[in-house]
C-alpha cells in the first residue's frame, strides 16, 4: 500500500468522551427533558388509565393457541414460534445438588432489548416506554424503547409494528454504542438470548405518549422504588459503556478472566433437552405444573388483554416462582475501591455453563429444609444485615414479566468485611471492581441477568458504595 493511502479512515477504537457523557447524565437528577422524576408515578397511572389492562389465571388445557403436543407433553404455540415449555435433565457434578431435573422454556430467537438516547441541552436522554407485561407484579412498567422477540417485532401474531424499531434495525438510523448478546435467567430459559442495544439519534424523534424522555440520574432515582424500572431497562443500563480501566483493583483484569476461565473449566456441566411428560419430580393438575413439595415455581396459564401491545388480547403459560428471591452483593472498600464478592454459578440453562452471580442468589424457602452447611454460601450474612445495618441499598424489582408471573427479587448491596468476607474468598468467589464488571458487560454470557441488575443500580447512581 502506497505510504499515507488511506489516511482518515482510521478511527478511536472507543469513543472517548462516551463514558464521561453517561456519567454526566448519571449526575442529572430530579428532572430531564420531558418531567420530574416525581412526577413518572403519574404518568405511569396516567397510561394505565389510558389502555384496559387484565389478565386472569385459567388452566393449561385452556390457553388459545396453545396445546400439549401427543407423545412428547410439550407445551407449544400451534404457530411453531414465541416458544415452548419442555423439559431438562441437569447433572453438574461437584455441587451439592449434582443433578434434576425440571421444565424450562425453549426460546431459541433473539429478541431486542434496545434503548434509544438523544442529547438535550448537553445531556443524555433516554427513550423508556410505559409497557404492560402479563406477569409484572403490577402489570405497567417502564421498559427500553424496544422490547420485541423476533417472533413479534416481524408480526408472526398479526398486530401492529413495533414502534421506532427502525432506530435499531437501519444502521443509517442511529449510531451504535453498545451492542452485546446476554443471557435471561438460566434456572429458567434454556440458552436464551437477547441482543442489547444502545443507540443515539441526533434527528428528532416522533412523540408517543407511551413514551418519555429521561437522564440516567433519573433512572437511578426510579431504581430505588419497588417494581418500576422493568428487568429489560436494567439489563441494557448494566451494558452502558462506563468502564474507567485506570482504577486500580485487587485482581488484574487478565487475573480476573483466568481466574473465571478456570471456573468455567473445572465445572462438569451436562444437559439436555427432554419431553415434557418425562420430567421427574414435578405433577401437572388442571390449573398448572409443580412440584409436590411446592417448592421452587409452577407452571400456569393466563389470558391477557392489553389495549397498548401491538395485540389487544392473547393466551400463554407463564413460570411463576415459589417465593420472593434475593440477590445481594457483598461489597467492601480496598483503599478507597469499592469490589463487589462475585460468584461463578452453575444454571442449567446456561449456554456456556458458568456466569458470573451476585454473592447471593436464591430463595430462602427453597433452602429452609437444609442444614446451615448446605445452604447457599453467604445467605445467612445476607439475611442478617438489616439487623447489623450493613444494607447500602434495596429495592425489590420485578423479573421479566413476559414469561414469569409475579416473579420478584429482593436486590441488596450490603456492606462486609473481613469477619464476613475475606479477601481471599476461597473457590467459586472472587472480588471484581464495577469497572471491571462493567468491562465485561460489553461481552455477552459473562454477567447473569441478576448481577446485570445490581449493576445498573451503580451505574444509573442509585446506590453508592
Amino acid at each position: 500500500m502506497t505510504p499515507g493511502a488511506g489516511r482518515g479512515l482510521l478511527r478511536p477504537r472507543v469513543p472517548l468522551d462516551l463514558a464521561a457523557r453517561l456519567a454526566r447524565s448519571a449526575a442529572v437528577t430530579g428532572e430531564g427533558a420531558d418531567l420530574r422524576t416525581d412526577e413518572v408515578p403519574e404518568w405511569l397511572a396516567g397510561r394505565a388509565r389510558a389502555h384496559p389492562f387484565r389478565v386472569e389465571r385459567v388452566p393449561l388445557d385452556r390457553l388459545d393457541g396453545w396445546s400439549f403436543e401427543p407423545g412428547t407433553g410439550d407445551l407449544r404455540h400451534h404457530s411453531g414460534k414465541f416458544f415452548s415449555v419442555v423439559g431438562l435433565a441437569a447433572e453438574v457434578g461437584e455441587d451439592p445438588v449434582t443433578g434434576w431435573q425440571q421444565p424450562i422454556i425453549h426460546q431459541p430467537e433473539v429478541g431486542i432489548l434496545g434503548i434509544l438516547a438523544k442529547e438535550f441541552d448537553g445531556v443524555l436522554h433516554f427513550l423508556l416506554q410505559a409497557k404492560m407485561e402479563p406477569g409484572n407484579h403490577n402489570l405497567l412498567q417502564i421498559s427500553p424503547t424496544v422490547q420485541a422477540t423476533r417472533s413479534n417485532y416481524r408480526r408472526v401474531h398479526k398486530g401492529t409494528p413495533v414502534r421506532y424499531l427502525e432506530y435499531f434495525t437501519d444502521r443509517g438510523r442511529a449510531r451504535v454504542l453498545g451492542d452485546s448478546l446476554q443471557s435471561e435467567h438460566g434456572a429458567w430459559f434454556y440458552r436464551k438470548a437477547n441482543r442489547n442495544m444502545l443507540v443515539e439519534t441526533t434527528g428528532d424523534v416522533p412523540a408517543h405518549p407511551d413514551f418519555r424522555w429521561l437522564t440516567l440520574g433519573q433512572i437511578g432515582e426510579l431504581l430505588r422504588r419497588d417494581d418500576v424500572i422493568n428487568m429489560d431497562v436494567r439489563t441494557v443500563v448494566s451494558c452502558f459503556p462506563m468502564a474507567r480501566p485506570a482504577t486500580g483493583a485487587l485482581r488484574s483484569d487478565t487475573e480476573l478472566l483466568s481466574w473465571f476461565t478456570e471456573e468455567r473449566s473445572r465445572h462438569e456441566v451436562s444437559t439436555r433437552l427432554i419431553p415434557l411428560a418425562d420430567v421427574t419430580g414435578w405433577e401437572r393438575d388442571e390449573w398448572g405444573i409443580g412440584r409436590p413439595d411446592g417448592r421452587f415455581f409452577r407452571v400456569a396459564g393466563v389470558t391477557v388483554e392489553a389495549g397498548s401491545r401491538e395485540v389487544s388480547g392473547w393466551s400463554q403459560p407463564l413460570f411463576e416462582p415459589c417465593g420472593t428471591g434475593i440477590a445481594a452483593f457483598l461489597y467492601r472498600v480496598v483503599e478507597g475501591v469499592p469490589h463487589l464478592l462475585v460468584q461463578a454459578k452453575v444454571e442449567g440453562g446456561f449456554l456456556d455453563r458458568v456466569e458470573l452471580a451476585p454473592t447471593v442468589q436464591a430463595t430462602p424457602e427453597n433452602w429452609e429444609h437444609l442444614p446451615a452447611g448446605e445452604r447457599p454460601r453467604f445467605l445467612d450474612t445476607v439475611l442478617a444485615a438489616r439487623a447489623r445495618g450493613a444494607v447500602r441499598y434495596e429495592a425489590v424489582q420485578s423479573e421479566e414479566g413476559g414469561r414469569f408471573l409475579d416473579a420478584r427479587i429482593s436486590y441488596l448491596f450490603v456492606e462486609a468485611d473481613e469477619e464476613t468476607a475475606a479477601l481471599d474468598p476461597g473457590p467459586g468467589y472472587q472480588w471484581a471492581t464495577p469497572d471491571q464488571l462493567s468491562a465485561l458487560s460489553a461481552h455477552g454470557h459473562y454477567l447473569n441477568v441478576q448481577a446485570r441488575t445490581l449493576l445498573a443500580c451503580v451505574n444509573a447512581g442509585a446506590v453508592s458504595l
